[in-house]
């Protein structure tokens, strides 16, 4: 079994923010597999296969920097390997929609992945990392959570559908293979 997490902040405020990436590739994964997504306490969630592989697509509603309660509770749930679960998130140190997957490693300061390690006692999860670029203008935290501009969103809408075909991949032919098809500058 496959656990997807696409990281993000609940609520309206926060919908088509930059850090609201990991939501976003969640729900076009789900729409692409005809799953729909069903709310619970804690977190929005949906299931079914893909190449006879069971997966749950989740969305914390915990808010980012408390990511890891609500993945720690479908880990628990399901008896999941770290190694089953795929993290999709935003990365402020790549370029605007620049996709990287990575088998694991650190947070890279990013507090919903930081949150999950602590969380599960593990680095070794999949990382889904789509670039949202820095601006030097704004702080850190005020960036992220602002929506893209309108130039910006032709790219980050395709690094949205490559980065929810790469999960697909990564299900389906491995995280090595989907490594060197979308690892690619």
């Amino acid at each position: 079994m496959w656990l997807v997490v696409g990281l993000g902040n609940p609520g309206t405020k926060y919908a088509g923010t930059r850090h609201n990436v990991g939501f976003l590739v969640a729900d076009l994964f789900a729409e692409k597999h005809g799953l729909e997504f069903r709310e619970k306490t804690g977190y929005r969630i949906c299931d079914g296969s893909i190449d006879g592989e069971r997966i749950v697509v989740m969305e914390p509603l915990t808010f980012m920097n408390k990511s890891g309660s609500a993945v720690r509770r479908l880990v628990d749930k399901h008896f999941l390997s770290p190694s089953s679960i795929i993290v999709v998130h935003d990365d402020l140190d790549m370029d605007a929609g620049r996709l990287k997957i990575r088998k694991s490693g650190s947070s890279g300061g990013h507090k919903g992945v930081e949150s999950i390690i602590q969380s599960i006692g593990s680095r070794e999860f999949v990382r889904v990392k789509i670039g949202i670029g820095r601006d030097g203008e704004h702080a850190v935290e005020s960036y992220v959570l602002s929506k893209f501009r309108r130039d910006e969103l032709p790219v980050i809408r395709a690094a949205v559908e490559r980065a929810a075909d790469s999960v697909s991949d990564i299900i389906g032919s491995g995280i090595e293979m989907a490594m060197n098809r979308y690892n690619r500058a």
